[in-house]
């Protein structure tokens, strides 16, 4: 257990502490001198030095304690909690309730691994959590010094691109079970988004093939129905995949759609001047790309590096060209969430967290208060006016 000052440069006001003291030092004297007619004959005598006194000690000591109050208050100081060895064990939904409980060590503290980490008397958490993310933060909270055993179903859910990384030595035990899955179903990933096709004046061969590869991969005729039309057409709201098959460099308005995260498909004779560095996503069989793309913002653009006919970019008759535009368009598959347990046991090496501290600004304001009605009735009794 530790106390510790979030904001040490609050210390500074303990300055104040001097102005009690200068205003009691600095009172005047409460008696009048009386002008006596007897005495004027008599010789003035020196008057005698006078020592500093400080009055009314208690008020002043309040007063000083108030200042000091309010200066940690202005400091935030924080207890930390115990720092010694302490034995944890989480349990991840999913995982045998019992056996989980038998691993626990003498005085252990034991929680569930998910959202706040409540008691395991509670009932088990529903639905997925976020094993990786858990796992982290509850080795950033617990003190250097603790023990943690992780007791999770021996499939995962809830895990992210990276292999956990934390700072304690984990005593990782797979037990039969399974993470509880979403309750609602994903989406598909990879279904390619519908087109939205803008061509200029002697790009309609290229519309047609863009339009005929759109209608191929359509799950259905009435989802083949596309929005195309000439360049001077507007955008439709919330289009999410656009061909643009207009020469020049890309209007603001389109530039906005890309980097607000739409992903465009460009002609050749589109400029990419400002749109970043372009990399082969599509190579024909001698190895020359056919397909460039890049990202701007949060959108991605794909440019076809041949004019959109048959004569320079045969590719457009392959029957694989609507299966390749689509991966083109689609989202990235998402990251893999599941995985055996015994695959993802948490590496040692992270830096170690501060454990958390108790903010003690509010107790200290309790006291200032109480402090603050005791100056006040040691300063406006009745008895200091008769005071010497």
């Amino acid at each position: 257990m530790s106390l510790a000052l979030l904001a040490p440069a609050g210390l500074a006001a303990l300055a104040a502490l001097t102005l009690p003291l200068l205003i009691h030092l600095a009172r005047r004297d409460t008696q009048r001198p009386v002008a006596f007619a007897a005495l004027r004959w008599l010789e003035p005598r020196p008057k005698p030095q006078r020592r500093p006194r400080l009055d009314e000690l208690a008020l002043l000591m309040a007063r000083l304690l108030l200042l000091v109050l309010l200066a940690l208050m202005l400091a935030r100081p924080a207890w930390r909690g115990p720092s010694g060895a302490q034995a944890w064990l989480a349990v991840g939904p999913g995982a045998d309730w019992a056996a989980a409980r038998a691993l626990a060590p003498k005085g252990a503290h034991i929680r569930w691994l998910a959202p706040g980490f409540p008691g395991l008397g509670r009932p088990a958490p529903a639905g997925a959590v976020q094993i990786s993310s858990l796992l982290r933060e509850l080795d950033a909270d617990l003190p250097p010094a603790a023990t943690l055993t992780v007791a999770v179903p021996a499939v995962l859910r809830g895990l992210d691109a990276e292999r956990p990384r934390l700072s304690h030595a984990v005593d990782w035990r797979a037990l039969p079970g399974e993470t509880p899955a979403p309750a609602v179903k994903q989406a598909v990933a990879g279904a390619p988004p519908a087109l939205v096709i803008r061509f200029a004046p002697g790009f309609e061969a290229g519309f047609r093939y863009l339009r005929a590869a759109a209608i191929a991969w359509a799950p259905s005729r009435a989802a083949a129905a596309l929005d195309a039309g000439p360049s001077s057409m507007p955008l439709p709201k919330g289009a999410r995949a656009i061909a643009w098959l207009v020469p020049g460099p890309l209007p603001a308005a389109v530039r906005q759609r890309l980097s607000g995260g739409a992903v465009l498909v460009l002609a050749s004779e589109v400029s990419i001047n400002g749109l970043g560095a372009a990399t082969p996503l599509w190579r024909d069989a001698e190895g020359r790309p056919v397909v460039e793309g890049g990202g701007l913002g949060q959108g991605l653009w794909r440019r076809f590096t041949r004019p959109l006919e048959s004569e320079t970019m045969p590719q457009l008759l392959a029957p694989d060209f609507p299966t390749r535009l689509a991966g083109l368009l689609a989202d990235p598959p998402p990251t893999p969430t599941l995985a055996e347990a015994r695959d993802v046991r948490p590496l040692i090496g992270a830096r170690a967290g501060n454990p958390p501290a108790e903010d003690l600004t509010p107790i200290l304001a309790i006291l200032a208060l109480v402090v603050f009605a005791v100056e006040r009735w040691l300063a406006t009794r009745r008895l200091r006016a008769l005071a010497p």
